[in-house]
């Protein structure tokens, strides 16, 4: 028996309603039906995956998190610094594989890692807080084989 796939992620929210109006607002995130459980629940279909939240006024873990790839870095990245603040963090890096990732927290402070494929796409001018985590931290010699999109089957 293997795992052939991640179907749905579930992440806190302290406010369902604000955080449902989150993901659909800032990434076209759509209600899909969801059971009636214990506690109040709300799915969200992302492309063929799911997000489900789960009311819990619990605080977040401090580096759980996940990471959506969208379609327009420029749009997503003007609906998220429009509905975010730094106090909730804000971090935008590019990998040693020019793969591009921007760190915030929702509304109910989760930890949210927005991809994108190709820094070489990207108006840099746009986006001057961009940097290299080489900057920061010394990189190995293969880490730029350290993709955040794979493609193939396992060990290619």
């Amino acid at each position: 028996m293997r795992a052939t796939g991640i179907n749905h992620v579930s992440i806190s929210a302290v406010d369902l309603e604000e955080s449902t109006r989150f993901y659909e607002d800032v990434f076209a995130m759509e209600r899909i039906p969801t059971p009636t459980f214990e506690s109040p629940v709300q799915w969200l279909r992302v492309g063929n995956l799911q997000l489900h939240l789960f009311l819990d006024d619990s605080p977040a873990p401090s580096r759980h998190h996940i990471g959506i790839t969208v379609d327009d870095f420029d749009a997503a990245y003007e609906a998220v610094k429009a509905r975010t603040s730094d106090t909730w963090g804000w971090q935008l890096v590019e990998l040693p594989s020019r793969q591009v990732q921007l760190y915030f927290r929702d509304p109910s402070d989760n930890l949210i890692e927005l991809n994108w494929p190709d820094a070489d796409t990207l108006d840099r001018s746009r986006y001057p807080e961009l940097r290299r985590i080489a900057d920061y931290f010394p990189q190995k010699p293969d880490s730029e084989q350290a993709v955040l999109y794979l493609t193939g089957p396992p060990g290619r």
